[in-house]
C-alpha cells in the first residue's frame, strides 16, 4: 500500500479499502428506507477514502486505517443527511420522545420506563411503541447526530466547527466517553441491544433470535435506546 518513498500509493489504497467501503454502505443500507441505492452509499464512502488518502499525517500518530473509516462512514452519512429522506413528522416525534425521557429522568432521578414514558405522552403502550417503530428507520444517524446538534438558531454547533465529519467528532474521546457513559445506564435488554447492533454488527432479526423476541420489538429497544442516549448526553453538554 506504500511506495518505495514509504508514501501512500493512491491505488493500491482504493483497491485494498474497496471491500471494507463497500461492507459499511451494505451495513447502513439494510437500515435505510428502500429507496437508499448502496451504490450512492458506495460512491460516497470512496469519496470519503480520497479524502482521507489525500489529508493523512502519519505523523499526528493515528493509524491510516483509523482514519480511514472514520472518513468513510462520515462520508456517508452528509451523503444521507444531504438527502434529508426523514420526514419532518418523524424527526419532530422524536424530538418530543428525547425532551419527554429528559424531563423524566430529572424528574424519577433514573432513567424511565416504557409505561412512564408512553403516560407522559399521553397516549396508550401500544402506540408509543409504533411511534418507535417509526422513528426508528432515521435512527442509523443517530450515534453521529447525538453529538451534533444544532443550536437554536440552526447554525453549526461549535463541535460541527471543529471537527470534518459527523464520525470524527464522535471519536472524539470526550464526548466518546459521555456516550458511553450514557449506554452503561441503559436498562439490560437496551444495553445488549445496542451491543448486539453496534459492536457485533448483527441485524434485528439476528438480534431478535438472541432475545427471543420479535424483530419489531428489537426496532422499538433500539429507538428507545438511542432516544435514551442522547437524552443523558445532550444533559451532559448544555
Amino acid at each position: 500500500m506504500y511506495t518505495a518513498e514509504g508514501k501512500l500509493n493512491r491505488e493500491s489504497v482504493l483497491q485494498q479499502y474497496y471491500p471494507a467501503v463497500r461492507r459499511q454502505a451494505l451495513s447502513l443500507q439494510v437500515r435505510l428506507p428502500a429507496g437508499v441505492d448502496t451504490d450512492d452509499l458506495i460512491q460516497a464512502g470512496l469519496e470519503g477514502l480520497l479524502d482521507a488518502f489525500s489529508r493523512f499525517d502519519a505523523n499526528a500518530g493515528a493509524a491510516f486505517s483509523t482514519f480511514a473509516h472514520q472518513r468513510i462512514r462520515g462520508a456517508m452519512i452528509d451523503e444521507l443527511r444531504s438527502r434529508d429522506w426523514l420526514p419532518r413528522s418523524v424527526r419532530r416525534n422524536a424530538r418530543e420522545v428525547e425532551a419527554c425521557v429528559r424531563k423524566l429522568g430529572h424528574e424519577l432521578g433514573r432513567s424511565p420506563e416504557e409505561r412512564e414514558i408512553a403516560a407522559a405522552l399521553n397516549m396508550p403502550l401500544e402506540e408509543y411503541h409504533k411511534l418507535l417503530l417509526d422513528t426508528n428507520n432515521g435512527l442509523v444517524l443517530s450515534y453521529d447526530e447525538v453529538v451534533l446538534e444544532k443550536n437554536e438558531h440552526n447554525e453549526p454547533s461549535a463541535i460541527e466547527n471543529e471537527y470534518s465529519s459527523p464520525a470524527e467528532a464522535l471519536f472524539n474521546g470526550e464526548r466518546r466517553e459521555l456516550v458511553a457513559q450514557a449506554i452503561s445506564r441503559l436498562p439490560e435488554k437496551e444495553k445488549l441491544v445496542m451491543a448486539l447492533y453496534y459492536q457485533e454488527e448483527l441485524n434485528l432479526k439476528e438480534i431478535g433470535a438472541v432475545l427471543d423476541v420479535t424483530e419489531s420489538r428489537v426496532s422499538q429497544l433500539h429507538s428507545q435506546a438511542i432516544k435514551r442516549i442522547r437524552a443523558h448526553v445532550l444533559d451532559d453538554i448544555t
